[in-house]
């Protein structure tokens, strides 16, 4: 059976060497991400998802130790990860996708990059494989948009 996104995620932050509750509030913020992107681009959200994106958003997520201890760091980090979606997700819906749009709705893996930092300090070589975590690539991208 395939590894689902959220396990592929745990063995990422596991290698980055992330303590728990880290890697808990970055999975949560992905899985809040996945259930407002799905409900952006109109795809069907299952009620457990949209459950469990409730429970995240409202009550994990700013009651996450690691969250707690960092929250001025990574709010700012939130908010410049959401501004990147945006601009990414309207590039898109206006015809304008290219390769800064492609980077821009990779804003999450910024913030991956930044957990990193924050457990172990400034590092090229941990923000190369905090950011590398990104798997879509520029070709497949192109492919959701033709005209591009």
């Amino acid at each position: 059976m395939a590894e689902t996104p959220e396990e592929i995620l745990k063995q990422s932050f596991a290698i980055l060497n992330l303590p728990q509750p880290a890697s808990d509030w970055l999975v949560s913020v992905w899985q809040v991400i996945q259930v407002f992107d799905d409900f952006a681009d109109g795809d069907a959200v299952s009620r457990a998802d949209l459950d469990n994106a409730i429970l995240n958003a409202l009550v994990r997520m700013p009651a996450n130790p690691f969250y707690q201890a960092h929250s001025s760091w990574l709010l700012p980090a939130i908010m410049q990860a959401v501004l990147k979606w945006q601009a990414s997700d309207l590039a898109e819906r206006s015809n304008r996708a290219d390769e800064r749009s492609f980077v821009w709705r990779a804003g999450y893996y910024d913030v991956v990059c930044l957990v990193a930092a924050l457990v172990h300090g400034p590092s090229s070589d941990l923000a190369l494989r905090a950011l590398s975590m990104y798997g879509e690539t520029f070709e497949d991208y192109q492919k959701e948009f033709p005209n591009a």
